[in-house]
């Protein structure tokens, strides 16, 4: 019989380093019919939990985004940085095949960001897309009738022709959102800023190589070489995101029809927000 190993403190070793590690991985934001996706409330848990680790020199987040909504980005980051600076832990952000516009935003939370070098990075802009019906109802003999108890109230309504006025509107909004999306970058990312305004907040996106290039990134590498590089080989990553349990899975995956629908409406937002970069 081989015998059991014994504990690191037995063997006169030190115990090796953990590091918690958050999974930040999907569209952010309400995703689908059932409103799932990437949100506050479906990982705080795991943000509580990376950050009571006991003894833990950092937390690491890992990162595959392509983005969603601000709101969301804005709060996740803001209660990674609030524990962050309270338990006096530095953060390191690994970046899978794409942290783009939000899922940038969240990378931003890190004190260093490591991105493969074909890793998909930035997209620091904000973008709102529709459809136009107006001529098809129209085409079909509908007519629309909306009152309402002020002139902006059916704002970029989908069934009539867009409107100037109402466009004004839109940007003015996006410029706000945009506005605050850069002071997240700048604050976080500082000197390290090395690209033009111009091309840093155009909304356009870089590889891993040429994320570095511009200062969106600190490094190119892989979490868990990059841990044990820094922190020793028998340094480990650990998951903080909570595991669902058995009864959640055998209520939730029944085969009813309003799941599959759920499913159905989820999977093809969600396409559309990764295709974007060609995912």
């Amino acid at each position: 019989m081989f015998p059991l190993p014994l504990p690191y403190f037995l063997r006169g070793r030190p115990r090796p380093v953990t590091i918690p590690a958050i999974r930040l991985s999907g569209v952010i934001g309400s995703v689908g019919l059932g409103g799932r996706g990437l949100s506050l409330a479906s990982v705080e848990r795991a943000i509580d939990a990376a950050f009571a680790h006991k003894r833990a020199p950092a937390v690491a987040l890992l990162i595959n985004s392509p983005g969603g909504s601000p709101v969301q980005s804005a709060l996740i980051a803001g209660r990674i940085r609030a524990l962050a600076d309270e338990k006096q832990l530095p953060v390191l952000a690994f970046v899978e095949d794409v942290a783009a516009s939000g899922g940038y935003w969240l990378a931003c939370a890190a004190d260093e960001i490591f991105a493969d070098p074909s890793s998909i990075v930035g997209s620091i802009g904000v973008v709102s897309a529709g459809f136009g019906f107006q001529e098809a109802i129209a085409k079909l003999g509908v007519e629309r009738r909306v009152h309402t108890t002020g002139a902006r109230k059916a704002l970029l309504d989908p069934f009539r022709a867009e409107r100037p006025d109402d466009l004004e509107v839109l940007r003015q909004i996006q410029g706000d959102i945009l506005a605050r999306f850069v002071e997240h970058v700048r604050g976080r990312r500082g000197d390290r800023l090395k690209g033009e305004d111009a091309e840093l907040f155009d909304g356009r996106v870089w590889t891993g190589d040429a994320g570095l290039r511009q200062g969106l990134i600190d490094g190119l590498g892989e979490a868990r070489a990059t841990i044990r590089d820094r922190y020793g080989k028998d340094a480990k990553l650990v998951l903080a995101n909570p595991k669902r349990g058995w009864l959640w899975r055998r209520l939730r995956f029944r085969g009813e029809a309003a799941h599959m629908l759920d499913d159905i409406f989820a999977a093809l937002e969600a396409r559309a927000h990764w295709q974007r970069f060609g995912l």
